[in-house]
């Protein structure tokens, strides 16, 4: 019963808020508490929802501190060289925009740190997006796919998790897997070239000045709207592809993701004459920001500590007046409430979701069901499974919980350790856009992208390029 009310449950979630029938804030408390009292322990859901926030507690004070240490970085310039040389490699058009967007969340990856990557990426590439008219979601599916690859770094966490699981070496674990998720990260590059060619073919010729290219001729007109709908899920509108830079293909019609456009179009990341640079501070900024980065990667300590210290040190050095430091915090105060919001409300559900012992129910189902004659196959199954596993439950419960099942399952079969290991990165990609992943929120936050929109768009890439890694490793023989 447990199993059936926790798919039901995870379901129910998912088409709500695809459907945009609720918001996701709402989605992630409200039907939690509903299945926590249909499964006859509405007694527990206290405990169960403080035991939730008390674990994403020091996520959610990084994320805080986070948005105001990225923020005042933008504020202050730091990026804005960043913006400028990919301006010029862009040149304004849509398919290099896009190639431009994997290639720098995969770098920014590796500091091992979504909502790192995704802050830097979105400060970057925004401001191209919205002065091009260009689709948000396209954005957001490939930032977060290119992440997912890169999160199976040693320090990203997933590759931790499972040596520490299954007691392992983490370098036995990842160097053979670079090869495939190379191949990985070459199909985002794929996808990307892919989506920049349709979402060129849909803008036709852009520049920076206003000045609109006619389209050739009607059938093109017609392609662009069909590649639109392709794009945006249908005419549901996900991205920010007003027609204002357009031949009439798109008819002057407003597909925004519901963000006001007058927020969006006040967006000065590019401004070069903005109130808050600070020129003569940017090498400290630049040292600050390494040296922060440094400090995460080699753990020295808690995440949440250093991103305090550092947002602490660049409000006091970047804006000595207590009157200007309020002004900044009150500046990112928006998006700190709604990400910090969101990870406490992921909280309720990731707490009845592990409390009632669905999550555990699920689990044993799913491998319970496995054939007899897939035992020597194992490495296949445990990849197959990572694809939804990660989606529907966090890395902890995934890897502590799950993997160690999977493990034993094959060593059962001959199935060495190590490759169940490798195996369960393989769903990493499409891990990224889970509403149980905090910094997704982070990610769709700044980009002013609807998670529902997100995720229509992104589950079917994401998944597509677990397959390819999966594919490789399997090729390779390491899996």
């Amino acid at each position: 019963m447990l199993t059936i009310l926790g798919f039901v449950m995870i379901a129910t979630f998912l088409v709500l808020i695809m459907m945009k029938k609720m918001s996701p804030m709402a989605a992630l408390v409200l039907i939690p508490v509903l299945f926590c009292v249909l499964v006859g322990k509405g007694a527990h859901l206290g405990d169960y929802v403080i035991k939730g926030i008390g674990d994403l507690a020091p996520t959610a004070a990084m994320l805080m501190f986070a948005i105001i240490f990225f923020g005042v970085m933008i504020d202050v310039g730091l990026f804005d060289p960043i913006v400028r040389g990919i301006l010029r490699f862009c040149k304004a058009d849509p398919l290099r925009i896009v190639v431009g967007t994997a290639v720098l969340a995969a770098i920014v990856s590796l500091d091992g740190d979504g909502s790192t990557t995704f802050m830097i990426t979105v400060s970057a590439m925004y401001p191209l997006y919205r002065r091009l008219k260009m689709s948000l979601v396209v954005l957001t599916g490939i930032a977060a796919t290119a992440n997912g690859v890169m999160n199976t770094l040693p320090w990203g966490g997933p590759t931790a998790r499972a040596a520490t699981a299954l007691k392992l070496d983490a370098g036995d674990i990842f160097v053979p897997m670079i090869p495939a998720l190379a191949c990985g990260l070459a199909a985002v590059f794929a996808l990307a070239y892919v989506l920049g060619r349709r979402e060129r073919k849909r803008l036709g010729a852009l520049s920076f000045d206003g000045a609109d290219q006619p389209a050739e001729n009607a059938v093109a007109t017609a392609e662009a709207e069909e590649t639109e709908q392709v794009l945006t899920g249908a005419g549901t509108g996900t991205g920010h592809a007003a027609a204002a830079r357009t031949a009439p293909a798109s008819g002057g019609t407003d597909i925004t993701t519901g963000a006001a456009d007058a927020a969006d179009d006040g967006f000065q990341g590019l401004d070069p004459h903005r109130a808050t640079l600070r020129p003569k501070l940017y090498w400290f900024n630049a040292a600050l920001t390494v040296a922060l980065l440094t400090l995460l990667i080699l753990q020295t300590l808690p995440i949440p500590v250093l991103f305090l210290i550092g947002a602490a040190l660049a409000l006091t050095v970047n804006f000595p007046q207590m009157n200007l430091q309020k002004e900044r915090i009150a500046a990112h105060a928006e998006n700190v409430l709604n990400v910090s919001g969101m990870v406490f409300a992921a909280a309720v559900f990731t707490g009845v979701l592990t409390g009632t012992g669905m999550v555990e129910h699920m689990a044993r189902w799913l491998v319970g069901n496995i054939p007899d004659a897939m035992g020597p196959h194992m490495g296949l199954v445990t990849g197959v499974l990572s694809i939804p596993l990660t989606y529907l439950m966090s890395n902890d419960g995934f890897y502590f919980g799950i993997v160690p099942i999977l493990a034993e399952a094959g060593a059962a079969h001959g199935i060495d350790p190590v490759e169940i290991a490798r195996a369960s990165l393989v769903g990493q990609p499409l891990h990224m856009s889970s509403p149980l992943v905090p910094a997704v929120f982070v990610l769709i936050g700044m980009a002013r992208v609807e998670f529902g929109d997100h995720t229509r768009f992104t589950m079917k890439w994401a998944a597509l390029t677990s397959l390819v890694v999966l594919c490789a490793g399997l090729l390779i023989g390491i899996i």
